[in-house]
């Protein structure tokens, strides 16, 4: 078992990141102690509550930007420059593979709480003791092209396993395209229940849109967006729309029921670090016109959620 450092709250997330304190990795259990180190573990849970508060409140407030590197994405130097483009582009959220020197070179370059994907429940720790604050299972773009695809009790079981190493973390879980609407709903609907805190949809691998420009765009974004809008209706926490979303369709997203947008190849296609910063920082604009066009309590309405 991990050993739990005490110390002081601060108002700044950031003291999480010191590497000498871990209280993410396997937080909920604590040992008996004499009275005096028993407050550790009170101090303990209120650093991970703040720590929840401080990753989840962009989704709460249905306007994170989370920028995707790319679950097998281990060039450094192409991580570094989409990180600095989602920091200076005024994104929320960064998500690299699941690499504790990748999170170390992310944290060196960004103030956004950093996100690792992987379908790997076993290399999560090493990433969250790096200062990983928010654990993603999926991004499986890189294995659809290999003909792997991942079934509903595959992913509840790594869902289940992520949560029994991880209890405390912020735990993302994508629903695959591959299934239909219906069952998407339903697989989000179980991982609701086992816990986790965020649903991302996917779906612009899928889509080969026909035309092109704006209408090409929309058309892309179609079978994330009828998932984000499917899924949201069905579950209580949050929906990040995934893959295919580009500033055009990031706010038919948040119309359609999300608290969030992912995005990865819009920008990692770009070989310019001015021009990723660009294009997260029309994306961001986009996004922040939607929020003021409905905001929070309006997409609620819009939305009937539960």
């Amino acid at each position: 078992m991990h050993s739990l450092t005490c110390m002081s709250l601060s108002s700044s997330p950031h003291t999480f990141l010191k590497p000498t304190h871990k209280p993410l990795l396997n937080a909920t259990t604590c040992r008996p102690f004499p009275p005096l180190k028993r407050r550790s573990c009170f101090t303990t849970k209120a650093l991970l509550s703040n720590t929840k508060e401080f990753v989840l409140k962009d989704f709460q407030e249905r306007r994170a930007l989370k920028i995707i590197t790319g679950l097998q994405n281990f060039n450094k130097d192409n991580v570094a420059s989409v990180v600095i483009a989602a920091e200076k582009g005024g994104a929320t959220h960064v998500d690299i593979a699941c690499d504790p020197e990748l999170v170390k070179l992310a944290l060196n370059l960004t103030s956004c709480p950093v996100c690792v994907s992987s379908v790997d429940p076993a290399t999560f720790p090493a990433a969250v003791e790096a200062g990983a604050l928010m654990v993603e299972i999926g991004n499986y773009d890189s294995f659809y092209e290999k003909g792997i695809v991942f079934t509903p009790q595959q992913i509840l079981g790594l869902t289940k396993e992520t949560r029994r190493i991880l209890p405390s973390i912020v735990l993302s879980v994508t629903v695959p395209h591959t299934l239909s609407l219906p069952d998407q709903v339903k697989l989000a609907e179980s991982l609701e229940l086992e816990g986790v805190d965020i649903i991302q949809t996917e779906g612009g691998k899928c889509c080969n849109p026909t035309k092109s420009g704006v209408l090409g765009l929309i058309e892309k974004a179609t079978p994330t967006l009828a998932a984000a809008y499917s899924i949201s209706r069905a579950v209580k926490i949050p929906v990040m729309c995934s893959s295919g979303i580009s500033a055009v369709t990031a706010p038919m997203a948040i119309t359609a029921g999300a608290a969030g947008v992912g995005v990865g190849s819009a920008i990692n296609r770009l070989n310019d670090v001015v021009a990723m910063i660009a294009e997260v920082r029309s994306i961001s604009s986009s996004l922040h016109t939607s929020f003021q066009t409905y905001p929070t309590h309006e997409v609620e309405t819009h939305s009937h959620r539960n």
